[in-house]
């Protein structure tokens, strides 16, 4: 579904907890995530920290969003 939706020509981030999946799935542009049971989260985490978490993953999804890229490329940091 990743190619396709870019094929149409809108970037997408996939935001997985397991990479190589993304990377078998096609997917080009890749932010890791937390943990499987809770990719965006983690319970263990104060409220607030939690949600510092959660602003971290999607920022960095944004910014993967307005970079241009010709390989699929996992967004570390």
């Amino acid at each position: 579904m990743v190619k396709e939706i870019e094929r149409a020509g809108l970037p997408v981030v996939h935001m997985c907890t397991v990479t190589p999946i993304s990377m078998t799935v096609g997917a080009n542009r890749i932010v890791p995530t937390v943990a499987i049971p809770h990719p965006l989260g983690d319970p263990a985490e104060t409220p607030a920290e939690e949600k510092e978490l959660r602003r971290g993953l999607v920022e960095k999804a944004l910014k993967a969003l307005e970079t241009p890229v010709d390989k699929q490329t996992i967004f570390e940091n």
